[in-house]
């Protein structure tokens, strides 16, 4: 690592109880918790996705829909240290509504997401959700991830596994005691967003590390049927590579009241 990329972490990463800085006017500085598994000098795109949804939820809000449907494209790497998010209409609509999130850092697009949102209204006569419950954070084991996984985003998180648990499927229960941004008023929404990300690491076909495999996500696509509470995030992760170079990680996602929703990521898998 270079002298002046070691001085420009030590200014990026310092510690708070918080993943982002508000800077205003949609500027942020990622703190340390921040801090990638792949590259030291990016940030994680757990917190990154969090932060973004932070920013939809607070554009043109409206309080008869609501998120059911989030879009992330990850464009290249996502540098650590400040960067900006700007939000716009993409598709305005009385029922349904398109918006749009640009994470911008060193003057390069990072990450672009989107939301579907969708009017509410009173489905409880048709009410049924197929997706199965899974032992909850009670019921799971302490797991030191760090021990896979490098990373100040890592080590800022709890992360507890179902008896089970193997290579390429797994169920999961992650908390963080820290907040999405250093105000304290992100929704338990975004914050939980800021944790989903972390599904392709949970049940790796492969362990990570040197001279072995790398199989980062390019994007992440989440689908609600419903809007998820309280500070634990269960992930029911299966992961499959082709053999082709591409691989898909597969979760159904859960809080403490039962599934709510699915989330895909598409994934390069690759050797070191």
């Amino acid at each position: 690592m270079t002298h002046q990329l070691t001085e420009d972490l030590d200014k990026i990463l310092a510690n708070g109880d918080f993943y982002f800085e508000s800077l205003g006017d949609g500027k942020y500085r990622s703190s340390w918790h921040t801090q990638g598994a792949w590259n030291a000098h990016e940030q994680h795109m757990a917190p990154a996705s969090g932060i973004l949804t932070y920013e939809l939820e607070k554009f043109q809000p409206r309080d008869d829909m609501r998120i059911a449907r989030l879009s992330f494209e990850i464009h290249g790497l996502i540098h650590a240290g400040e960067f900006e998010v700007t939000t716009r209409m993409v598709r305005p609509g009385r029922t349904i509504e398109l918006i749009e999130a640009e994470m911008t850092a060193k003057g390069r697009t990072s990450i672009v997401a989107r939301a579907w949102r969708v009017i509410t209204g009173d489905s409880s006569a048709v009410a049924g959700i197929e997706d199965a419950k899974v032992p909850g954070p009670e019921d799971c084991i302490p797991e030191d991830i760090t021990r896979f996984w490098p990373g100040g985003y890592i080590r800022s998180i709890e992360l507890r596994v179902a008896p089970g648990h193997r290579a390429g499927r797994g169920i999961a229960w992650l908390r963080t005691p820290y907040s999405l941004v250093d105000a304290k008023d992100a929704s338990r929404l975004a914050s939980l967003i800021g944790l989903v990300d972390t599904a392709n690491g949970v049940a790796p076909r492969v362990q990570p590390g040197d001279g072995t495999w790398m199989f980062p996500n390019l994007d992440l696509q989440i689908h609600m049927y419903r809007i998820p509470s309280g500070e634990w995030l269960g992930l029911d992760v299966q992961q499959s590579y082709g053999d082709d170079g591409i691989g898909l990680t597969s979760t159904v996602l859960h809080d403490e009241h039962g599934p709510f929703g699915r989330a895909e990521q598409i994934l390069t898998v690759r050797s070191r």
